[in-house]
């Protein structure tokens, strides 16, 4: 049997969980956006208040790494840490694309017909960072920014409809509508990490709590510029 405590504040709004063996024992979700410094610690003790637990007697902690908001990761990365050095327990992460594919999963949020699934994090007017999975949630390419266009994923919406997924899809809908495109505007949820944290757990991916860092893709949006990042598009 195996706890582990789950923490997402990668986007506008911040989430926790607790898990027992890849299912939700109970969960939280902030209805007020960047409230992560003031509810993150908040909401894992009421977590754990609430199922007569203390932090010692979880197995790990698994945050999400990003991409994402450079403040709410550095709250979410610095609480995961800080909780495992004070238990004793390990670190997990995950990235925020992924979490999004589980939760595209997990909440049965495929269109009929879907190939594929493109997490969309918002960055900046038209750029997201995205990342390309199959309809059944298999990683297909890297993380990485993008800044969006009619030509972005053509090749992929041509082969059947695609699902772009997270806080950057409601924007993109207005230069990808159209046939093989589906849209969810949605926050990634600490509950839809539990299936991915109990397999890292099992395949003991652990991170160093002391050197851990999130995955801002800062330097690659800081240095690149637009029009490299047009030439960069996704046209397999």
């Amino acid at each position: 049997m195996s706890r582990i405590l789950l923490i997402e504040t990668s986007t506008s709004l911040c989430s926790t969980a607790l898990a027992q063996n890849g299912k939700v024992l109970t969960a939280r979700k902030s209805s007020e956006p960047r409230a992560h410094a003031s509810m993150t610690a908040v909401f894992l003790k009421e977590m754990l208040d609430e199922c007569g637990l203390r932090a010692t007697d979880c197995d790990a902690v698994c945050v999400s790494a990003g991409p994402g908001s450079y403040t709410g990761l550095r709250v979410g990365s610095s609480t995961a840490k800080g909780i495992c050095l004070a238990a004793g327990i390990p670190l997990l992460s995950l990235g925020t694309p992924d979490i999004l594919a589980a939760q595209a999963l997990s909440e049965g949020l495929l269109p009929e017909g879907c190939r594929y699934i493109v997490p969309m994090i918002d960055a900046r007017r038209m750029e997201v960072y995205t990342a390309l999975f199959s309809a059944s949630g298999q990683r297909l390419s890297d993380t990485r920014a993008m800044i969006v266009d009619g030509e972005s994923y053509r090749a992929k919406r041509e082969e059947g409809t695609v699902l772009f997924i997270g806080d950057g899809a409601a924007k993109c809908a207005e230069v990808l509508g159209g046939p093989g495109a589906a849209f969810v505007q949605v926050c990634p949820v600490a509950s839809a990490m539990a299936a991915l944290a109990q397999e890292a757990f099992d395949a003991r991916r652990f991170e160093d709590p002391a050197y851990f860092e999130p995955f801002y893709l800062k330097e690659f949006v800081a240095t690149k510029g637009k029009n490299l990042l047009h030439s960069d598009h996704e046209r397999i």
